[in-house]
């Protein structure tokens, strides 16, 4: 039997992290802190919740034990909400029997695909997308006597709960949480555009509704190309998903996440800690002690070290180099603008010296250029 080797507690130092909830990001963000990850979390979306989990669980477990004759689906978020809380509940798999034993009424095609996504088959899809037509649909048929479980979301009933009864249904309604703006807009766009710049090593995304919000505020502010960049490159941006059903809005753009098959947020920060600690980065031993560069920081001897980007981008061309010369004019290649004055890539030397507090780890070759005091 192998045993995976022990991650040190701040094997993640230098590494940030965004996550983009608010449910539960404490907890999530607490677990990559433990071991050194700088966690930032900026939610894409508010939760208005219209219960608490508790009560929304107690009815599906009525429903469970009490198996309804027809099944209501409101919209495809609704769904993914009900049935990623009985997941975390651990009663997702009776659910989904139940549901799939019933017949299944959709609204629209969202609540299709998300139908689909679970692995259920709708019997029935509102193409007008409106309550009134499965009100008209089911009256037709007729629903006396017979048990109608309606899964909520957003607006509420549209009076369907109460039309229904009156026609002699047995009428459980289960309403789930709704999704409203984010609580700070300006935050998020920044963030977003963060991680257009690569700014991140991991993006943490713990809800579909969330992950679509995301990329349409990446869509919206002009950055989506670049956010998709960094997401999709082989060693880019880590996208991490709790479930897949949050994963699949990523897929939809060609983003292959990090994603757990079971939604449990401790699952998946375990997988995302031993991502990242996999993805160390260009390790070098130098006079100075060992000299890590990560995605969007360097660690000198255990020392997250404190540098602007222009510094950065200098210290990881001289990293690259592991020892060789580095010409000035390759140097001011990755300074930003188009300065062709050689003195600035020597300022840029001199601030990255005076940031880094160890004058010795870059020397100056005279009359070639910089190399680092490896060892």
């Amino acid at each position: 039997m192998s045993v995976a080797p022990r991650i040190p507690a701040d094997e993640l130092a230098g590494t940030r992290v965004l996550i983009t909830a608010q449910r539960r990001a404490g907890e999530l963000g607490a677990a990559l802190s433990r071991r050194g990850a700088s966690v930032q979390i900026s939610a894409v979306l508010s939760v208005i919740p219209h219960v608490d989990d508790h009560t929304l669980i107690s009815a599906t477990l009525d429903l469970i034990e009490r198996p309804p004759d027809v099944v209501v689906i409101t919209t495809g978020v609704g769904l993914r909400g009900w049935i990623e809380a009985c997941d975390v509940a651990g009663i997702a798999p009776a659910l989904l029997e139940v549901l799939a034993q019933a017949r299944l009424i959709v609204r629209g095609p969202k609540a299709r695909g998300a139908a689909q996504a679970a692995g259920l088959s709708a019997d029935w899809v509102a193409e007008s997308e409106t309550s009134a037509e499965i009100r008209d649909l089911l009256l037709s048929e007729g629903v006396a006597g017979r048990r109608v479980a309606i899964q909520h979301h957003g607006a509420g009933s549209d009076d369907l709960d109460g039309t229904l009864s009156e026609a002699g249904a047995d009428v459980q309604s289960l309403v789930v949480y709704r999704w409203g703006p984010p609580p700070d807009p300006a935050a998020v766009e920044d963030s977003v555009r963060q991680v257009a710049r690569g700014e991140f090593d991991a993006v943490v995304f713990t809800a579909a509704p969330g992950t679509l919000a995301f990329i349409e505020i990446a869509r919206q502010i002009g950055v989506l190309d670049d956010v998709l960049a960094q997401l999709q490159a082989p060693e880019g941006t880590v996208a991490a998903a709790v479930g897949p059903l949050t994963a699949a809005p990523l897929h939809d753009v060609a983003v292959a996440p990090l994603v757990r098959d079971r939604a449990r947020l401790g699952a998946l920060a375990r997988a995302l800690v031993r991502e990242l600690a996999e993805r160390r980065g260009l390790r070098l031993a130098t006079c100075e002690g060992e000299l890590r560069l990560l995605r969007s920081a360097a660690v000198l001897d255990e020392r997250v070290l404190a540098l602007s980007p222009s510094s950065l981008a200098v210290l990881r061309t001289l990293a690259a180099a592991r020892g060789s010369v580095v010409t000035r004019e390759q140097l001011l290649a990755v300074l930003p603008g188009d300065s062709a004055d050689l003195h600035a890539s020597e300022v840029a030397v001199a601030r990255l010296r005076d940031s880094i507090g160890a004058r010795g780890l870059v020397q100056t070759v005279v009359k070639r250029g910089y190399r680092l005091a490896v060892t």
